[in-house]
């Protein structure tokens, strides 16, 4: 081998091992865009304004929260995953990535294959509630209401898709019934229907529930968690009521169109994590009843795996139940 051809392998194996670290070191250079797929105020919205703030400090340029809602959330979805693959357009959402793939049969973006994962952000707990008035006061008294009763009772959620949708076909599953369910154009309408007795039962998230539980407002029934609610020490999990594998959550994750640089994809999950642990993020998360969740499932690999496993998850049971948001 020449000299020259000696300096030239040199150069380039030089050049293979500064071009990620390079990268890595100056992304981002500019506003960073995170697209979230709903309405602004809404919780996915409050969750994504509080991570942008603590991962612009981390990356030393602004993080934008852009507001396109629509669609169930794909809208938002699609203009993320048709985006320049350059880390300046990521994404927030939340659990309908696990099911938009299932739901929507008729997409003009790949709902899977479309998106590169950053990390998972949290899991907001989902509380399963009932009209006062209801003739139960516990998990076991409800089970064996709606086992009896079936579609006489009224279960309402906030459309299809949503997470109150998703959290009444698995409690249908799992007591082996069905209810009437009533879909409404949001959580609001729906909420106000059960404080009126208009409707039977909800499952909604804690940042929704938990006042009106303690208020005594509603009943509370069960936690669709492992383990109890600090908010609500009283209020026994599903598998405590009787019904072990009732678990949903309404999780958050952060996602880059299919092809971003793996450089890039270190770079946002490194600013990710920083966020995850910033004191203030913590402190404002526990006043929504959630949490950071913990550093190791904060990386794109654990995250993938958890997103693939839900996809899974709610797959069957949506067509099983033959609802179609398209």
């Amino acid at each position: 081998m020449t000299r020259i051809g000696k300096r030239g392998l040199l150069g380039l194996a030089g050049a293979a091992l500064a071009a990620p670290a390079f990268a890595q070191g100056t992304f981002p250079t500019r506003t960073v865009n995170m697209i979230v797929p709903f309405a602004a105020g809404g919780p996915t919205d409050t969750v994504a304004r509080l991570i942008a703030q603590a991962m612009s400090t981390s990356l030393g340029q602004t993080v934008v929260v852009e507001n396109v809602g629509g669609a169930g959330g794909t809208l938002g979805a699609q203009r993320c995953a048709q985006a320049r693959p350059d880390g300046y357009t990521i994404l927030m959402h939340h659990i309908g990535m696990a099911t938009i793939p299932t739901l929507y049969r008729r997409l003009a973006y790949d709902p899977i294959n479309g998106f590169e994962t950053i990390g998972l952000v949290t899991e907001v707990p989902m509380t399963l509630i009932g009209r006062n008035g209801l003739p139960a006061q516990t998990m076991t008294e409800l089970a064996a209401l709606v086992r009896r009763e079936g579609e006489k009772l009224n279960y309402a959620n906030a459309g299809i898709g949503a997470a109150s949708h998703l959290c009444g076909l698995l409690l249908q599953q799992a007591l082996g019934t069905k209810m009437t369910t009533v879909p409404y154009r949001g959580t609001g309408p729906a909420m106000n229907d059960l404080l009126a007795g208009t409707v039977d039962l909800m499952c909604d998230q804690t940042t929704n529930t938990t006042e009106q539980i303690k208020s005594g407002s509603v009943r509370g029934f069960a936690a669709t968690t492992p383990e109890r609610i600090a908010a609500l020490p009283d209020l026994p999990t599903a598998a405590q009521g009787g019904l072990p594998g009732f678990e949903v959550s309404v999780w958050h994750g952060l996602y880059a169109p299919k092809g971003t640089p793996a450089p890039v994809i270190t770079r946002l999950n490194q600013a990710l994590v920083t966020a995850l642990q910033d004191a203030n993020v913590g402190t404002r998360f526990a006043a929504l009843g959630t949490a950071p969740v913990p550093v190791a499932r904060a990386t794109p690999d654990a995250h993938r795996a958890f997103w693939q496993a839900d996809i899974a998850k709610w797959r069957p049971l949506i067509q099983a139940a033959g609802q179609y948001a398209d």
